[in-house]
């Protein structure tokens, strides 16, 4: 015999708003311009790769929201509010240092923070994992691909 499971409001309220994201994001990425020259990977592969991401990430939330949401075996709180402050820290400083020491560095900053609210007890570890994540991105986006997304100490060395 199946539990019968209530709908949790704020948890689908949740999943409507990253399908919302979606919808933008896919009137977004259709109004991204077909490249001039004949390319395997334009410009609209990565926004379109995100779209198709954060959709069935929505839909996902939706069908756990409908079944009673992702928090029904804890106390019925959602979030924590000192992992919530942790992640609006780590946001804080990353805007604050991404002008004057760029992005690789600001972001090997904010990762600590932003692990904190997940668990981790390990800052310089994380700070290690995040200037990895930061770098690869950095070479991934400015160098690979050609957006320029800022320079900074270690952006001028590479």
């Amino acid at each position: 015999m199946e539990i019968e499971r209530k709908p949790a409001l704020a948890h689908v309220a949740v999943a409507c708003g990253v399908l919302v994201l979606a919808a933008l994001s896919v009137w977004q990425a259709s109004e991204i311009p077909p490249p001039v020259l004949q390319v395997a990977v334009g410009p609209a592969v990565a926004p379109w790769f995100i779209t198709i991401f954060i959709a069935g990430c929505g839909v996902c939330l939706l069908f756990v929201a409908l079944r009673g949401g992702w928090a029904r075996e804890q106390d019925g709180t959602i979030t924590e509010a000192g992992s919530l402050v942790s992640i609006l820290l780590g946001l804080v400083v990353n805007v604050a240092l991404i002008d004057s020491i760029g992005f690789i560095l600001a972001s090997s900053a904010m990762f600590p923070f932003v692990a904190r609210a997940f668990g981790s007890r390990r800052p310089a570890y994380d700070a290690a994992v995040g200037f990895g994540i930061a770098l690869a991105s950095y070479v991934l986006f400015d160098r690979v691909l050609g957006y320029k997304i800022g320079s900074g100490l270690i952006e001028n060395l590479i």
